[in-house]
């Protein structure tokens, strides 16, 4: 049965994460330019400086330039329609991939997905902290690998709240400290940016298509940040005729919109690479990589050594947990996802905080950022694969085919357990791009692999959705709740319901009706949080044969 315990548990911890269910208009207070200021202060993650450096050292600046813009478009296109159903309905990743041809249960695959990309993530940059501690303060790497990871947990345990604050104070002084000096360097060395044009790296200068797409799959792994900037932008407020314009300035821009700022940030590194190579220290190597040297690089070249080390490390230090704290926070709500959902118990956000950090301090250790570009390559096909059948889920067979309901769906009980729609979708496509990505297909399309993982999901998707008939999407056709589940404005209800098991009152959208009767025979109503910590499934209401095009049209 549902244990009570873990459900009030649940329930009061979700007051900071609603990892389980869709977040309450009662909790949504701030205003959407709040909201999307603070989810663009998570961007400040200085691994966009490797990215960028590492693939222009390698393709030379054209082709580089051409792969972040190529990326850069293709993922804003991919992550529109995700971000949009987050900010509108107010729900995070896996709840939108549920109703998205995954199922209550399969979209548990796609979370793990994401819940390793925050741990890979948390150790790129906790490893780029500890390269700065190293430098600034000779503290050994091991060391500087733990300081990073235990810093962060103070702010994380207390969720979206602190994250806000965090955000909102330490924005304007990153700000100043990246951009002022490299606009100084800009308009008083000119020949810096002449040289940074010309910039051939390894290659030999020429402008290749396979140069393009390759330095293109290492930007493609970074798409799962979407995932990261829908945990910000889900607490949007309602949209409405008053509050417009700025809604959608601030889900454009915080949104999909995140890659604007990180492929420019890429460039950035890019060309503080190349100024560190061809003007401050020819002998850099591969360190030329690293932005604790690109920055120092910089610094140094306006200022006393000793101070350029200090802004070096502040910046350093600002950025790390501006991001690490923001992976640490998704990748807690996705593990304790996955983990309530299997097993039916709640052990505490806390726990997966202690999980996540662990995972991540161990690829530090292991020296996963000596293998970045080869890490970030080979996680981009999955990742892709993923991002491309959901939002190829949403505005296909959604809104063109109506073989899939238009509200994303995600409760218990209505939706069946596993859908084959995006199950092969992604299987197809991962499996596809990763021969190819191991040169299966033969050393000249191995390049190509992310974007046979882009392809292979585009048509997958709809293909299974007409094949299956959307049979798989809707276990029932009705929660048993006569009121809407939206408002006049398209916006999810504010009513509220008492959840029988908990005992507390939740938002309509959270709300079904219980398979159990009351005492004298009434309707009650149970709460999507209790039917996922419901492990004998006495809750939940029995399937009922969905008429697929009436379904459609109620949605």
């Amino acid at each position: 049965m549902a244990r009570s315990g873990d459900a009030r548990a649940a329930a009061e911890d979700s007051l900071e994460d609603y990892a389980f269910r869709y977040v309450p208009r009662s909790f949504r207070r701030w205003s959407a330019l709040s909201v999307g200021g603070t989810a663009l202060g998570s961007i400040a993650f200085l691994a966009d400086f490797s990215i960028g450096a590492s693939i222009g050292l390698e393709h030379g600046t054209s082709n580089a330039v051409l792969g972040i813009l190529l990326a850069s478009v293709i993922i804003f296109l991919v992550g529109f329609p995700v971000a949009f159903y987050a900010a509108r309905y107010n729900l995070d990743l896996d709840l939108i991939a549920r109703g998205s041809g995954f199922g209550y249960y399969g979209s548990i695959i796609t979370t793990v997905v994401f819940a390793g990309f925050t741990c890979i993530f948390f150790a790129l940059e906790g490893a780029i902290m500890a390269q700065g501690l190293a430098l600034a303060a000779g503290i050994p790497l091991p060391v500087g690998y733990l300081v990073s990871t235990v810093v962060v947990i103070p702010i994380v345990i207390y969720g979206m709240r602190a994250l806000e604050r965090l955000q909102y104070w330490t924005t304007p002084l990153w700000l100043a400290l990246a951009l002022l000096p490299l606009g100084w360097i800009v308009f008083t060395q000119p020949d810096a940016v002449t040289e940074f044009i010309a910039f051939t790296g390894a290659s030999d200068g020429t402008v290749r298509f396979s140069s393009v797409v390759a330095s293109a799959a290492v930007c493609f792994a970074l798409t799962p940040q979407l995932a990261e900037q829908i945990d910000y932008i889900r607490v949007m407020p309602p949209r409405t005729a008053a509050n417009n314009t700025s809604w959608w300035t601030a889900f454009v821009f915080s949104g999909p919109g995140w890659v604007i700022f990180s492929g420019t940030k890429q460039v950035i590194g890019l060309f503080l690479a190349v100024y560190l190579v061809t003007k401050v220290d020819p002998l850099v190597g591969a360190n030329a990589i690293e932005p604790v040297h690109q920055l120092l690089g910089m610094y140094r070249s306006l200022l006393p050594d000793w101070v350029a080390l200090v802004l070096a490390l502040i910046l350093i230090v600002i950025a790390q947990v501006k991001i690490n704290v923001t992976n640490a926070y998704s990748g807690s709500l996705a593990w304790s996802n996955v983990y309530t959902r299997v097993r039916k118990r709640y052990p505490g956000r806390t726990v997966f905080v202690a999980f996540n950090l662990a995972i991540a301090l161990g690829l530090m250790l292991l020296g996963v950022f000596s293998l970045i570009s080869f890490v970030l390559s080979l996680y981009a096909n999955v990742v892709m694969a993923w991002l491309v059948t959901i939002s190829v889920d949403i505005v296909v067979n959604k809104h063109l085919l109506g073989l899939s309901p238009r509200y994303p769906e995600f409760r218990r009980g209505m939706l069946h357990d596993w859908n084959p729609v995006g199950l092969v979708s992604v299987g197809v496509a991962s499996v596809l791009s990763l021969v190819c990505f191991a040169g299966g297909f033969g050393a000249e399309l191995q390049p190509f692999s992310v974007l046979l993982a882009i392809g292979a999901a585009a048509i997958t998707t709809p293909v299974m959705a007409v094949v299956t008939r959307g049979r798989f999407y809707l276990r029932r056709d009705w929660d048993g709740v006569p009121s809407p589940i939206l408002d006049t404005d398209g916006n999810p209800s504010g009513e509220r319901l008492r959840c029988h098991v908990t005992g507390y009152t939740f938002e309509r959208p959270d709300m079904l009706a219980s398979a159990e009767s009351g005492p004298n025979g009434e309707v009650q109503y149970v709460s999507s949080l209790a039917l996922t910590l419901d492990d004998t499934a006495r809750f939940v209401l029995p399937p009922t044969p969905v008429d697929s095009v009436r379904d459609r049209k109620r949605r």
